[in-house]
């Protein structure tokens, strides 16, 4: 017999605390005069320039998300997006996307050399644009078909599926893969 306890009777004894998934009664959440997000407790501790963090930012846009102070203490955290009320909802939305740029890729027209570096022309959710491709490793697959793409400034763009692209498309990623 062992003097350890087994990892199962271990399990059993851990509690669980169920994170907090909505702003509680008497917290708040706004913005000051000067853009910052400020979230205010029920207590009446204030806490300037707050950001929201998601904790999966391609997976689950919309769900984990942390609440986190300027020191980086979590603050509250949101299991839905959904669960806000309106006002709430639409300043973490508002905060995550001036955080958050990572355009979507939706189609690759041009690209200029299939040897790295090259300049390719996309066309992305926000618009068309040109990015160059520094390196066959700045292409990276995260889960299945997902893959993301850093341009030689840092920006980070998005292929949600590479298999629903246009075959063009698929055709010039090919050569990079």
């Amino acid at each position: 017999m062992s003097p350890y306890p087994s990892p199962v009777a271990i399990v059993r004894t851990l509690k669980v605390e169920e994170p907090r998934s909505t702003i509680p009664p008497g917290a708040s959440l706004s913005r000051n005069a000067f853009g910052k997000l400020v979230y205010v407790e029920a207590d009446g501790t204030v806490h300037t320039d707050v950001a929201p963090v998601r904790a999966f930012p391609i997976d689950a846009a919309l769900e984990n998300i942390a609440l986190v102070s300027a020191d980086g203490h979590e603050l509250l955290w949101i299991a839905r997006l959904a669960d806000l009320d309106d006002a709430a909802r639409t300043l973490i939305a508002e905060e995550l996307d001036a955080r958050e740029f990572m355009p979507e890729i939706l189609r690759i027209l041009e690209v200029s050399s299939y040897a790295t570096p090259s300049q390719w022309q996309v066309e992305t959710d926000r618009g068309p644009t040109r990015l160059t491709l520094k390196s066959e490793q700045d292409i990276r697959r995260v889960a299945g078909p997902l893959l993301l793409i850093s341009d030689d400034n840092g920006i980070h763009f998005l292929i949600r599926d590479m298999t629903a692209l246009d075959r063009l498309s698929r055709k010039l990623l090919d050569r990079f893969l």
